[in-house]
């Protein structure tokens, strides 16, 4: 049991920080490649703080573990929204931009209802992955359209690596997110084996939590900078990544089944988490923000879901 800890606290280690690592090459090879600040924003950061989930997933699939797979992709969503965002909000008041409301969440809305139709019918499989993939490039494709129209992330900060430095970098985390994903996926399977646990469950709890790591420090440190606009930005990039990529990609590698529980319990947690953000930002539109109390909304859903998980989990 101590070495399925071990392997899971390593494993989360290495993925948390070669996320980081992997977020700031990308940023500063995408600048010298002149891509303007806005799409790195929304494309690259919304990748990068994804990698965690897409890595995991990717193994999970290959090695036949499909529900820990698609826990994971849900689970992270559920994550961010409410744990992420919830936290955040506790820490400072959440700014929400005109655009986020009335552009982004309906993008991720549809991109969220797409997901449903191909999970409706229980399986996976590569045309499902290249469906989701074919939304994902439309849906980015539009949200940078319109953001670089109605405004520019002068706020995103650029690390001062050279183009070489920025290069090492990209390949080196990229490497170590391979072989953090590896480890942990390894070990979340150990585990679920040793406690019977459904791996769906373990992709929608510990390692949900764990790869969505690199979005709350992502979305604190914009906060903590007085830029809390960018972290709702953040989630919602995040989010669309997760249900596009991180579902598709595994799919196109390893057909695999869904379960019931997924399309009763897990997906409608995902969208009712995501109208009450949507509602909530309306709302911060005119207060000029989710403040304390909104987190602390967001912060009793994610509680009240992993409580679910657990009584569904014990009572089996």
């Amino acid at each position: 049991m101590l070495v399925i800890l071990a392997g899971l606290i390593i494993g989360l280690a290495i993925l948390v920080w070669s996320a980081d690592r992997f977020v700031d090459g990308s940023i500063a090879l995408s600048h010298h490649f002149r891509i303007p600040p806005i799409v790195i924003g929304i494309v690259i950061i919304g990748f990068g703080t994804s990698a965690p989930e897409l890595f995991i997933s990717g193994m999970a699939a290959v090695d036949g573990n499909g529900g820990l797979a698609l826990g994971n992709a849900l689970g992270s969503n559920i994550a961010n929204t409410l744990l992420i965002l919830g936290v955040t909000a506790i820490i400072t008041p959440l700014v929400v931009i005109k655009r986020t409301v009335s552009f982004d969440f309906p993008v991720l809305l549809l991109a969220t209802i797409a997901l449903w139709l191909v999970l409706k019918d229980g399986q996976l499989d590569h045309t499902d992955g290249i469906l989701l993939l074919v939304v994902l490039i439309i849906a980015l494709a539009a949200l940078s359209y319109v953001a670089m129209r109605t405004a520019s992330l002068s706020a995103l900060e650029i690390p001062a690596y050279t183009q070489a430095k920025a290069i090492a970098w990209t390949l080196f985390s990229l490497f170590c997110l391979l072989v953090g994903s590896k480890i942990l996926v390894i070990s979340a399977v150990d585990m679920a084996e040793y406690f019977n646990i459904p791996d769906l469950v373990i992709g929608l709890s510990i390692i949900a939590i764990g790869t969505s790591l690199p979005e709350l420090a992502a979305s604190v440190n914009a906060a903590r900078k007085g830029h809390s606009e960018l972290a709702i930005g953040n989630v919602v990039g995040s989010n669309l990544f997760n249900s596009m990529a991180v579902v598709g990609i595994p799919a196109i590698l390893q057909t695999y089944p869904v379960a019931d529980e997924v399309l009763y319990r897990d997906y409608p947690a995902v969208l009712l988490s995501m109208l009450v953000l949507f509602l909530m930002s309306l709302f911060a539109l005119r207060s000029r923000g989710i403040y304390r109390v909104g987190g602390v909304i967001l912060l009793l859903g994610f509680i009240a879901f992993q409580t679910l998980l657990y009584i569904e989990t014990s009572g089996t």
